[in-house]
């Protein structure tokens, strides 16, 4: 459908007034054609903020100054008033209006699309990244890719989602290797202010095995100022399996969380 009218068309379709047959025309194409919908939503947006601007009372002082203007109007000379209803000045009127509107609603709709395109490649670069680090992740071949896939987590990634998460921490708890444990704790506790990566880090300190990760792990908590691990940090203390450096560590979190 040629751009011109398929301006025309939604703008008439968003007003309501498009018979049923262009209606049906302009819907099948807003479900089979994104730019095309990605246009209207632009004029929806366009059209609402106008319809609300419509809506703004005048001040008290606006109005008067309306009405000073009236009635000067009013008392000029009919051959001084009726130049401003003559239709060529009206069409003048309009001309320099739709220019100055149209000028406005192009350049927001310019930055709308570079703002949607921007939009777009920042999903797709995350989605890469993401897909990148999953991979290094269950590399079960090699620890220095799951090494690899955690620090990317740390210093690539700004915002994790469940599946990142719980891949994390399968990491941080079962890995076979110290160096991917330790890899993994630390970009978990990059989130640690997320509600779902703290509970993990948390829960993480029952079943943690490693005394290197247990060591890193009960200074994190120290550090996120976590006083619920306080009779974890005690049940470590007098843990006969516990060793004695894992202990010592437990020993001085509680007396800074106590």
């Amino acid at each position: 459908m040629e751009r011109e009218k398929l301006e025309s068309l939604l703008i008439d379709y968003i007003d309501g007034r498009l018979e049923d047959k262009d209606r049906e025309t302009i819907e099948q194409e807003l479900v089979t054609n994104p730019e095309s919908f990605t246009l209207y939503e632009q004029f929806r947006e366009v059209i609402r903020a106008m319809d609300e601007s419509t809506q703004l009372e005048p001040s008290s002082k606006l109005r008067n100054k309306f009405d000073q203007l009236i009635r000067e109007e009013s008392a000029a000379p009919l051959k001084a008033r009726t130049i401003w209803f003559h239709p060529v000045f009206q069409r003048i009127a309009a001309a320099v209006t739709l220019v100055i509107l149209g000028g406005g609603i192009g350049f927001w709709i310019s930055r709308q699309q570079k703002h949607d395109a921007e939009l777009r490649a920042m999903q797709t670069e995350m989605k890469a990244t993401k897909m990148m680090l999953m991979t290094m992740l269950e590399n079960q071949q090699s620890a220095s890719q799951r090494v690899l896939g955690a620090t990317v987590a740390f210093n690539d990634v700004e915002i994790v989602d469940d599946e990142i998460v719980d891949a994390l921490v399968h990491a941080m708890n079962e890995d076979p290797n110290t160096n991917v444990r330790v890899a993994a704790l630390e970009a978990l506790g990059k989130f640690h202010d997320q509600l779902h990566v703290r509970k993990a880090l948390i829960a993480s300190l029952n079943v943690q095995d490693d005394p290197l990760v247990q060591i890193a792990l009960i200074r994190l908590m120290v550090e996120m100022k976590e006083k619920s691990v306080v009779q974890d940090l005690e049940r470590i203390t007098t843990d006969d399996n516990a060793l004695p450096a894992v202990k010592d560590e437990a020993h001085a979190g509680l007396l800074k969380l106590s």
